[in-house]
């Protein structure tokens, strides 16, 4: 038999088990699999700075996570307390940014298998009486639903305070735009809201 038809043959039998793997680095590490609940924080004194994900159809239209952490600077001063801030609800469009000046320094989320979805919850921590300034917003993390997504902070000194989520009803997936800020060196007034 000839070898070509027989590579042909057995294509279609391997591409199935192929499109079902992501497209990631083994031994990423993934803080929840598909269809499950985490809870993500970073360790005490450390903000997130990087956030990947990877997207999956066959797996209920969820996505798996994994986060990075790192050391803030010395000049942000004393890290006085951290906090969950508020929650989404599943299937709704999301906009949080950490209550009382906080950064993110965790994540965690549960998802809803009646919507295709999960809900939110940012752990925010806050350092001393700084405040944040030349905030802005980061492009569709992922560019384009249902790609895998990555979004590392562009430049050091700069904070993930939050984000801004829009939910696709039709395609169940979500696209995020993360909220960055410097904060100042120097400690001051801020409202407690």
């Amino acid at each position: 038999m000839n070898p070509a038809f027989l590579l042909l043959w057995a294509l279609p039998l391997l591409v199935p088990a192929a499109r079902g793997q992501p497209n990631f680095i083994p031994d990423e590490p993934w803080v929840n699999t598909f269809r499950q609940g985490f809870n993500f924080q970073c360790a005490h004194g450390e903000a997130l700075v990087a956030v990947r994900s990877y997207f999956s159809v066959e797996q209920g239209s969820d996505r798996i996570w994994t986060f990075e952490c790192q050391p803030t600077p010395h000049g942000l001063g004393e890290l006085t307390e951290c906090w969950w801030d508020d929650i989404n609800r599943a299937g709704m469009e999301w906009t949080s940014t950490c209550s009382r000046n906080g950064l993110v320094a965790g994540v965690q989320s549960q998802y809803f298998g009646s919507v295709l979805d999960r809900e939110w919850q940012f752990y925010c921590c806050r350092y001393s009486q700084r405040c944040p300034y030349s905030c802005m917003k980061t492009m569709d993390v992922p560019r384009y639903y249902q790609e895998e997504g990555e979004m590392v902070i562009p430049s050091y000194g700069y904070f993930i305070r939050g984000a801004q989520t829009t939910f696709s009803g039709v395609l169940r997936d979500r696209q995020w735009k993360y909220i960055l800020c410097r904060m100042t060196d120097f400690d001051c007034q801020f409202e407690n809201h």
